[in-house]
């Protein structure tokens, strides 16, 4: 029997990747096993900035953070943790943080998961070129060993694939320093969790290192330019999230622009655009990010750009040449990691002549690490309100379900939305512990375009978070076909 990485038909094809993040990653593997001839050009290590300064060590420390609240509210199930003092009465122990011993596991856990997916794609046969890379014309690419360096190789291929993943977006007026003002790439270098943590953003980045800090047990304000943190997205989780913020102590601040961050010898001031200020020992910016796609030749070779410098893609990844392809956070499709690996197989799938399905963007799962976690699929219910679809919403509280009391939940719930009539489930929500996980079944409905009757005859464990999917289906039986 043939294995997975091998293929029936003998492929001629070179193909270069630049940039070895999730989407350039999966790529090379799939163009590997395929039976291409690979080269892989990436500067940091494979697994780019989302395995070594992001994701992985971000939703590492998140993790930590949940152990934390998870040992701190275990009073309310009849947990409690004593010491025994000098006399020999109980003392109630702190929870206490090291953070350098944190970072310094999760870089450790970051670095290893590099190292295996660099061995899985040398063991698939793709070749490694450490360096800084750069189109020339339509089907090469010079790899230099630095920025602007004089000692470079030529990779000569007929298909290219740019990943190269975006930067932290940075303010001329609040520069980061890594020491009292930092990017979300300099937080694994505190050795001490911040007194009080000044998050400027309320975006994704923002509301997760509000949340893993808060449950770290830092003071965190939070800046948020817009009127709820998590512009854009679901209402009722915004308001969930607001909730649990504010009962954690989190200083929220809306519809507040910062104009400028100030370094002093002990900490920073936040100057917001109404005069006011806001001091704290030290400011993380999550305002956004840029492509990295400035000066490595894009435009040179005729692939189109958006004016915030995106390289213009379509649903099979390609861009306006037609031999180029372009995956991940610098293409405008979306920036997710999950995302920009579909698009790196969907995009060698298509360059190789193999099956090809074009991506979806209604089909995309999404999720926030905060605590509560927030998953979403599907059709929100503001393309409802808006006309978008045409849909009606359920949403069932997940303190009604026998598995969230028996745990203590208190916060969150189980969103649907289905079309009128057919009952046909085209969006959801969760809000709740590990809604990255019970999000699955939403969207394999969505993908399947399963009916909510359909989805209400699948067995749920009971008791189970995951009932709660099935209970709001069951309700939705006589609303959809009204």
């Amino acid at each position: 029997m043939e294995s997975m990485s091998q293929t029936p038909f003998a492929n001629t094809q070179s193909i270069a990747v630049l940039g070895g993040g999730p989407g350039g990653y999966e790529a090379a593997l799939a163009a590997a096993q395929l039976g291409a001839d690979v080269t892989l050009v990436e500067a940091v290590g494979v697994g780019g900035s989302a395995v070594l300064t992001d994701v992985v060590p971000s939703k590492s420390l998140i993790a930590t953070a949940d152990a934390a609240v998870a040992i701190a509210e275990a009073t309310d199930l009849g947990v409690q943790f004593y010491a025994k003092g000098q006399n020999g009465k109980p003392l109630k122990p702190e929870v206490a943080i090291n953070l350098a011993a944190v970072n310094k596991r999760l870089l450790a856990l970051a670095a290893q998961q590099s190292e295996d997916m660099r061995a899985s794609l040398l063991e698939a046969g793709v070749r490694i070129l450490p360096g800084f890379g750069r189109l020339e014309g339509t089907n090469a690419i010079i790899v230099s060993t630095a920025p602007g360096g004089t000692d470079f190789d030529r990779v000569e291929a007929d298909t290219i694939v740019v990943a190269v993943g975006a930067s932290p977006r940075e303010l001329p007026t609040a520069k980061p320093d890594g020491k009292r003002i930092l990017t979300w790439t300099q937080l694994y270098d505190m050795k001490e969790v911040p007194e009080h943590l000044v998050v400027v953003g309320s975006g994704v980045t923002g509301a997760e290192f509000a949340s893993a800090y808060m449950n770290l047990g830092s003071k965190v304000s939070l800046v948020s330019s817009r009127e709820q943190v998590l512009p854009g997205e679901d209402k009722d989780a915004a308001k969930v999230l607001e909730k649990v913020f504010r009962r954690g102590g989190m200083q929220l601040l809306s519809k507040a622009r910062a104009d400028r961050v100030e370094a002093t010898d002990t900490g920073v001031i936040v100057h917001l655009a109404d005069g006011r200020t806001v001091e704290g020992s030290h400011c993380l910016m999550a305002v956004g990010s840029v492509p990295n796609t400035a000066g490595i030749g894009l435009e040179e070779a005729g692939v189109e750009l958006t004016e915030s410098g995106h390289v213009r893609v379509n649903r099979v990844a390609r861009t306006s040449v037609p031999n180029i392809y372009a995956v991940g956070d610098c293409t405008n499709f979306y920036p997710l990691a999950s995302v920009a690996s579909m698009q790196g197989r969907t995009a060698v799938f298509h360059a190789l002549g193999d099956i090809v399905i074009p991506l979806d963007q209604v089909k995309i799962t999404a999720n926030i690490f905060t605590a509560p976690e927030i998953a979403t699929v599907g059709y929100s219910e503001q393309d409802v309100e808006n006309g978008v679809a045409d849909g009606i919403v359920f949403k069932l509280p997940l303190a009604a379900n026998p598995r969230a009391k028996m745990m203590g939940i208190k916060d969150g719930f189980v969103k649907l939305i289905a079309r009128k009539g057919s009952g046909t489930v085209i969006g959801g929500v969760i809000v709740g512990p590990k809604a990255s996980e019970l999000i699955y079944p939403i969207a394999v409905a969505v993908e399947r375009r399963l009916t909510v009757d359909q989805v209400s005859r699948v067995f749920a464990a009971y008791p189970s978070l995951s009932s709660s999917i099935t209970d709001a289906s069951r309700a939705m039986h006589q609303v959809t076909s009204a």
